[in-house]
């Protein structure tokens, strides 16, 4: 293979070299003449410039074109060749792989038909009647004709690059599978055939964190001194934020909200003037205040480790990675402690940018029961073209208040300037300072911890899963393994660059941004996975359209998992006050698929609402159920935000509702937005490539979606 490949490149670069690109050349004696071979020490160097990039760019080609005393071409001719070797190599290994995982296959399905023949029902002694799809011979016919099905196409790839017929298994006729059919969580490979792209996929998921920046700084002395200088004012600043009002803080005649006075606060911080004068920035500011189900110091313990932070706060912080640590605090209260720290904060829609910071984060403990916590950036001078954001001190003042619950006063002050217009549906929700506010903030936090708070309280489940009762470490699975959805879902619509998705189309002519990645995380499927996603608006009030997604009669208008069929609630858990916070585990009817059943959490607050949802197979619900470790069981979840569209309401149609969720943000919106997105496993194959009407079916997919929703809620359809 290798000699035939050396002999190809040979005879074209030859070509090349001799006649300038001139291919018209009649004298073949004289193209014989120029043949060449590569010396070792060619081939030496190459094969090492090979390991370390496979793809140089043409400085780098002409660096080895020097080097080497090789034309140009004959070394673009060589790298060529060496990625079609690679590209072969790979593919047998991925052929051999496959022949033998079908040859399982075939003798497991050879065993469960014997089996199935020898099956006596224990009531009426003849062959048992079973619904069941696992034991339907059908359905096992039609997986194996799948998976030769697939073996042929890699096999006839493969056969390509090692240039002999490699054998194969006896044609099987095809099966003609729906490509919307998503039941399995399943997509693309149902014989869906098309031009394909051959990407070059980020390895990992999307939970791999790539090299960032971060991953550069080394702090000096110097550093960590002027660090604890910055911060200790910051502190300062923050507290004299958190607990002066007017001439400071102005109350807002339009919905009440805290407005900062920016003269005010020229006079009494001087020396922020200089960012404020600038006038290419915008500045936002804001606060707010409001009860939290959980006491002082274990929100202080959250918010000063940035794993939980994420955690607390999924829907707003898209990552956060501690730096260093510069001071560690007193032990058990944080009191003192001071890190560098590099966040990421989105909106859950693709037509919103991440806003990125370094900050440093110091925590102090006031007095016995008030704690505060300050937030200011830390401005690199290598990164300061790269981020365009800057916070100056924001954060929150925490007093425990008795039977474990804490008054907690939220500031967000953050200059921004934004690189491109923003877009026209979030003009109005960012510009306010709601989509980054305190109000978001505080609201999410009030949330999620009453979620954790339903997580220690046992006996809340108000339906229950085939008559068992869910017990106390069951309920505690179940809520792990929603979490987990969620946070997965919130992952794959953000615009972050630190999470590993290969982004094939931006906001294209449907306005839908697709992209992709390679699943190798233990709680995900294996394989190539897709990712679709819009956002739209509508003039509904948010929480008509929360109550339009978790009305289980209105659900066969959108949701394709349960290809238009109705769906039952068989399992509940609430997991905050008001109603529409819970986990559900529906069965929908009249469907073939059985043993799968779908996974939903639905949240809301005045910031806005989540509904989330999966398919799971039956063992997956029941092993969750028991109380078992759901870490493994893989989650390909689908779902839709809503968010208010920051504009005012006007006394109607969200007047009316939004006395449902108290706050701002709520009660002042008369439209939302909502963003849609799927996550579709394309194929189980590592090394498949995407085809294009894989991406094209999804566009349809999510388009048609975005149609059945607009007729159902009476909408206009443009």
């Amino acid at each position: 293979m290798r000699g035939s490949v050396c002999k190809i490149w040979s005879l074209a670069a030859a070509e090349e070299v001799g006649t300038g690109g001139d291919h018209n050349g009649s004298d073949p004696q004289r193209r014989k003449k120029r043949y060449h071979r590569h010396t070792a020490h060619q081939i030496q160097r190459l094969e090492g410039m090979f390991k370390e990039c496979p793809h140089p760019d043409e400085k780098q080609r002409l660096q080895l074109s020097r080097e080497l005393g090789l034309a140009p071409r004959q070394i673009k001719f060589w790298f060529q060749n060496r990625r079609t070797q690679m590209k072969a190599q790979h593919e047998r290994a991925d052929n051999s792989a496959l022949r033998a995982e079908n040859d399982k296959i075939r003798c497991e399905n050879i065993a469960i038909r014997e089996a199935l023949k020898n099956v006596i029902c224990p009531s009426c002694g003849g062959p048992p009647v079973s619904e069941d799809s696992y034991f339907d011979e059908q359905k096992l016919r039609m997986e194996n004709a799948q998976l030769k099905e697939e073996l042929d196409r890699v096999s006839s790839v493969a056969a390509k690059y090692i240039g002999r017929p490699i054998s194969q298994l006896p044609p099987v006729q095809p099966i003609h599978i729906s490509s919307l059919d998503l039941t399995m969580g399943s997509f693309g490979s149902q014989g869906i055939s098309g031009p394909s792209l051959d990407l070059d996929l980020l390895p990992g998921s999307s939970s791999t964190m790539p090299n960032l920046p971060f991953h550069q700084i080394v702090l000096s002395d110097m550093d960590k001194s002027l660090m604890t200088d910055i911060a200790a004012n910051a502190m300062e600043e923050l507290l004299r934020l958190l607990q002066t009002n007017e001439p400071l803080w102005m109350k807002s005649s339009a919905d009440g909200r805290d407005v900062l006075n920016v003269e005010s606060y020229e006079r009494m911080f001087p020396r922020a003037s200089s960012h404020l004068k600038n006038p290419n920035v915008r500045i936002e500011a804001s606060r707010d205040s409001g009860v939290v189900i959980m006491n002082g110091l274990a929100l202080v313990d959250m918010f000063m480790d940035c794993n939980k932070w994420v955690e607390l706060f999924p829907t707003i912080v898209s990552m956060a990675k501690t730096i260093e640590v510069i001071s560690s605090g007193m032990l058990g209260t944080h009191s003192g402690s001071l890190q560098l720290v590099y966040e990421e904060l989105q909106v859950l829609s693709p037509l919103v940018p991440t806003r990125e910071f370094y900050i440093l984060r110091y925590g102090q403990q006031i007095e016995q029961g008030l704690w505060a916590i300050v937030n200011v950036s830390y401005d690199f001078p290598q990164f300061a073209s790269q981020y365009r954001s800057h916070r100056f001190p924001s954060g929150c003042l925490i007093q425990d208040m008795p039977n474990g619950y804490s008054k907690v006063t939220w500031v967000e002050h953050v200059e921004v300037e934004d690189r491109a217009p923003l877009h026209r549906l979030y003009r109005e929700l960012i510009q306010s300072g709601l989509a980054f506010g305190a109000e978001r903030w505080l609201a999410t936090l009030q949330r999620m911890c009453e979620r954790f708070a339903c997580l220690m309280v046992s006996g809340n489940s108000t339906r229950d899963l085939g008559g068992v009762i869910p017990s106390p470490d069951g309920k505690r699975s179940m809520m792990k393994l929603a979490q987990r959805m969620v946070n997965n879902f919130c992952t794959s619509i953000s615009t972050s660059n630190s999470h590993r998705w290969t982004t094939l189309s931006g906001l294209n002519e449907v306005g839908v941004r697709v992209a992709l990645h390679k699943s190798t995380d233990p709680g995900q499927p294996n394989g190539v996975v897709l990712n679709a996603a819009t956002t739209f608006w509508l003039p509904v009030s948010p929480q008509n359209v929360f109550n339009f997604f978790k009305d289980e009669r209105t659900r066969p208008q959108w949701d394709v998992l349960s290809n238009g069929n109705a769906v039952q609630e068989v399992a509940h858990i609430a997991n905050g006050s008001h109603p529409g916070n819970c986990i559900s585990v529906l069965r929908a009817f009249n469907t073939s698929q059985n043993n799968m059943l779908i996974l939903q959490e639905s949240c809301i607050d005045n910031s806005g609402s989540l509904v989330v949802y999966c398919p799971v197979d039956l063992p997956a619900i029941n092993i969750a159920m028991s109380g078992e470790d759901p870490s493994y069981i893989p989650l390909l979840p689908s779902g839709f935000t809503i968010s208010p569209d920051g504009h005012l309401d006007q006394g109607g149609d969200g007047a009316s509702t939004s006395s449902n969720v108290h706050g701002h943000m709520g009660s002042r919106s008369s439209g939302s937005l909502i963003t849609v997105a799927f996550q579709i496993l394309v194929s189980s194959l590592p090394s498949a490539k995407l085809n294009m009407e894989s991406v094209t079916t999804v566009n349809n997919l999510i388009g048609t979606t975005v149609q059945q929703i607009k007729a159902a809620l009476n909408c206009p359809s443009s």
